[in-house]
């Protein structure tokens, strides 16, 4: 039986428009706190409580820095938002130190080969993650509408942190993205006829701003479920977008057929997409409002590989006659 408390917390922040994702989240690290602190309620525990949380997190979990971050995120948001008993602002604990992994990088010859082999079903999803540096969740909840073929762009609404965004669209792609909407016809002409069809989901603002959106081809997804399926929340019978999971296996399994030697994952096609950008001279702000990125800092990763070794140091051995 779940917790009433928990229950409590999904349903305030549902009630505050978080993304289910981020309830998901911070759920988990709030009932991972309560099971370290012995079960006691949170209202009874304060910053020491936390400080040794944390501090547990990084010591005997060795959690990555973003790890114990999203858990301090999810405990501030807890004390603050539904305790209204907010954390001190020097919480004195021991911070991860867990080194930041480097971006995997494929060459444009190994995305060529990728993409040549690659499930025809989710080749399409693949060339936009690679072609417009779209994150995988960004590309599979594309609605028919985001495409704009008259300026040759995406458009990507509520990205990582709730950002929207316009991003490049190779040109190569459109005529088999408007297959790929006359493909999405044909399942929304079938579900209009069907009884139980309750049309696609939509954020909570823009169902009730247009109530008949959830019925028109625009709002449909670019890659739908290929079945109806119930929504968990309202019971209603809807049609999703592609299982994430799916094409998640999909890139694995094209890479292991193309024979690439490195741990490819769909991240993977977002940062070749920033590297390649970089190398064909794209300026690095420019590369940073295509991937999104609030910080430069965080875009300045991928120009390591522009780089000639490490922060362009030549080797000496590259000297010796050998």
């Amino acid at each position: 039986m779940p917790s009433p408390f928990l229950q409590y917390i999904s349903e305030f922040m549902f009630a505050r428009r978080y993304a289910k994702r981020t309830v998901e989240t911070y759920l988990y690290w709030i009932k991972f706190y309560i099971v370290y602190c012995d079960k006691q309620h949170p209202s009874k525990l304060g910053d020491a409580d936390v400080e040794r949380f944390l501090s547990y997190l990084s010591n005997q979990r060795n959690v990555a820095p973003r790890t114990q971050a999203t858990a301090l995120n999810a405990l501030c948001f807890l004390y603050r938002n539904v305790l209204q008993k907010p954390l001190s602002l020097t919480l004195n604990f021991n911070k991860s130190q867990i080194s930041t992994k480097l971006p995997i990088v494929l060459t444009q010859y190994e995305v060529s080969n990728l993409l040549r082999v690659i499930d025809p079903k989710y080749k399409l999803l693949a060339q936009l993650m690679y072609g417009s540096g779209l994150r995988l969740m960004e590309a599979v909840r594309l609605r028919v509408h985001d495409i704009d073929y008259d300026y040759l762009s995406v458009l990507v609404w509520q990205g990582k942190g709730n950002k929207n965004r316009r991003v490049t669209l190779a040109s190569e792609l459109v005529t088999t993205l408007k297959q790929q909407t006359h493909y999405v016809l044909q399942y929304f002409q079938a579900d209009l006829v069907n009884p139980v069809y309750a049309g696609v989901w939509l954020p909570h603002a823009l169902a009730r701003k247009y109530p008949n959106a959830p019925r028109e081809i625009g709002w449909q997804y670019l890659f739908p479920s290929g079945q109806l399926s119930q929504d968990p929340d309202t019971k209603l019978i809807r049609r999703h977008h592609l299982d994430e999971t799916c094409v998640r296996r999909a890139i694995k399994c094209a890479a292991k057929q193309a024979q690439i030697n490195k741990n490819v994952t769909c991240h993977t096609l977002r940062h070749s997409f920033a590297t390649h950008l970089l190398q064909a001279g794209a300026d690095i702000r420019t590369v940073q409002e295509q991937l999104g990125h609030s910080d430069v800092k965080t875009t300045q990763i991928y120009t390591h590989v522009l780089k000639q070794g490490g922060n362009a140091v030549k080797s000496p051995l590259s000297q010796l006659a050998l």
